[in-house]
């Protein structure tokens, strides 16, 4: 069991559905196998010459059901988007893995100049993951380390051996399945190597860092204890799957009874804040609702924290049965107003909420944060062609800034010969970088690609959430970012709206909100790759648009 990066493949394709080819293949070890060649395919095509010729061999098979094309003087026409979090591999891995906060401090060779701190960005496709390696020289001389990786709101995993022989630097984290070879520079303020896990190979360098502030995020939203309300560790039982779930329950002051909401969270595996890129919406979300009189119960996924692990075939419909276990514990609780009791699902939450509401008299109203509307093969194939635009949109503002650099190197080196050879090395340069990043995302697709050959996926991608959403009868509140491009907002708003209106719900509420991305940040683009970059967690137009709306239908105070 390891900590890993669960990878969501999203290609654009120019002839063919690669949906539906994962719905006709229920050989799971031949989507992998076609995942494989395919990615493998693209990477020649970035790296070879010949580069069209190449790839139309690779897909000239008799299972390739994935086309594309690519040239080497056009953007491929692919792209590897990655979600950062825990893959179901190693849910039940992580509690260990945090707890073990003691390094080990096995014998090694020290050299002067490597302890301190040093930070690092491993590169995982629309992703960058920011690490800090502490490294430490005990009393006895020996070395000890430990890694934060602040994008995932990870600190202090351990690193259970460390070495430094002539300038080399190794070490492991068991607990991870991961470890680290590299080389310590000269100069000492430098560290180049590779990081590898689960057989996946990534470049990674290192640069020592004495600022403090290079060591943590900016998150200003987060919410800083004490808290001027009641925050409470709880347990409760999906008893039909017999999963535990440790949640956390924050009371507003005074006796009750207060109305309450279930927080549902997005796709993977994810804690009860819903961390992400060191974010933690549902905990800003909690916090303020809380504080506007609304009690809220919120709990790790299965496999994560304190949760029981699940089963291999579990699908959305186990997620919404999870929802409804955490309804039940709140009608045990005297501080709770029972005919009150609300859910808020975020993203896959919003497809799990109608599910939950259409089977249990005791949810009361539900709210919708990007919940699907439309069928998950089609939602994910706009998706791929709109998060597409916008990453080959920075390419090409990228492409400009290396133009006029070049333009400049030119026009200020008089000297042919010179002006040659600072081109040449430009050139090598750029194709060094560019050969890097492909290795870095085939590494990573190839080592989780498993990831679309699941039950849950082929769930996804099948479900059609309109025929749930007729049969809502409580009030609903759908919100979305206008530049969401994960669950577009357009077509899904407009596909919950056709829905609700069609069934005769009168009590429903389509909100739009601009200039919003997938997690409901204030964004430029939308881009996934914007999300770690932004420092704000929930927009406040957020907060207030789902706190009034809540209020107004339970006159919470």
């Amino acid at each position: 069991m390891r900590l890993t990066f669960f990878v969501r493949i999203l290609i654009v394709l120019e002839s063919s559905n690669q949906m539906a080819t994962l719905l006709i293949v229920d050989d799971d070890n031949l989507v992998r196998e076609t995942l494989h060649e395919l990615l493998s395919a693209s990477h020649e095509c970035h790296t070879s010459d010949g580069a069209e010729q190449t790839l139309h061999s690779k897909l000239d098979t008799p299972m390739r059901k994935f086309f594309m094309h690519c040239t080497t003087r056009t953007y491929a026409m692919f792209v590897l988007i990655f979600v950062v979090c825990l893959s179901s591999t190693s849910r039940s891995s992580v509690a260990s893995a945090l707890a073990a906060r003691e390094p080990s401090t096995l014998s090694q060779q020290s050299a002067p100049g490597v302890e301190g701190n040093w930070r690092g960005a491993l590169d995982v496709g629309a992703f960058k993951l920011r690490l800090v390696l502490k490294i430490a020289k005990s009393a006895d001389g020996k070395l000890t380390a430990t890694v934060d990786s602040l994008d995932q709101n990870a600190k202090d995993l351990v690193v259970d051996s460390i070495t430094l022989q002539d300038g080399a630097l190794n070490f492991e984290m068991k607990a991870l399945g991961a470890s680290y070879a590299g080389t310590l520079s000269k100069d000492g303020s430098q560290l180049s190597g590779k990081f590898t896990q689960g057989g996946a190979v990534f470049p990674l360098d290192f640069t020592r860092v004495t600022d403090v502030s290079q060591m943590e995020l900016k998150r200003p939203q987060t919410p800083k204890k004490p808290y001027p309300y009641k925050e409470e560790e709880v347990s409760y039982e999906n008893k039909q799957d017999q999963v535990k779930l440790a949640a956390t329950l924050t009371l507003p002051p005074g006796d009750g009874p207060f109305p309450a909401v279930v927080l549902i969270t997005g796709s993977g595996p994810q804690d009860r804040n819903e961390s992400l890129l060191s974010h933690q919406p549902f905990l800003v979300l909690a916090d303020y609702l809380t504080r506007r009189g609304i009690a809220v119960l919120r709990a790790d996924d299965r496999g994560m924290g304190g949760t029981s692990k699940g089963g291999p075939n579990d699908t959305t419909e186990n997620y919404a049965a999870d929802a409804l276990a955490g309804v039940e514990f709140l009608k045990t609780r005297k501080e709770i107003n029972v005919k009150q009791i609300g859910l808020i699902g975020h993203s896959e939450g919003g497809m799990a909420a109608p599910m939950a509401a259409t089977k249990s008299n005791d949810v009361a109203f539900i709210v919708l944060m990007a919940g699907p509307g439309i069928q998950g093969e089609k939602l994910l194939t706009k998706q791929i062609g709109l998060i597409a635009a916008a990453e080959c949109e920075k390419e090409v503002e990228h492409a400009i800034t290396e133009g006029q650099q070049l333009m400049v190197t030119v026009v200020q080196e008089k000297d042919d010969a010179v002006a040659r050879q600072k081109l040449h090395e430009g050139a090598v340069k750029r194709t060094e970088a560019a050969k890097k990043k492909i290795d870095a995302q085939l590494a990573s697709a190839d080592a989780q690609n498993a990831a679309w050959a699941t039950p849950w996926f082929r769930y996804f991608i099948s479900y059609d959430p309109k025929p749930t959403l007729m049969k809502v009868r409580v009030p609903v509140l759908a919100i979305n970012g206008e530049k969401d491009l994960q669950v577009p907002a357009k077509e899904d708003l407009e596909g919950i709206e056709e829905a609700l209106k069609a069934a005769g719900n009168k009590d429903y509420k389509i909100v739009l909100l601009p200039n919003l991305n997938h997690l409901f940040q204030t964004t430029k683009t939308g881009a996934p790759s914007e999300y770690a970059q932004i420092e704000e967690t929930l927009a406040p137009i957020v907060l207030q648009t789902i706190g009034d709306w809540i209020t107004a239908h339970t006159h919470a105070n």
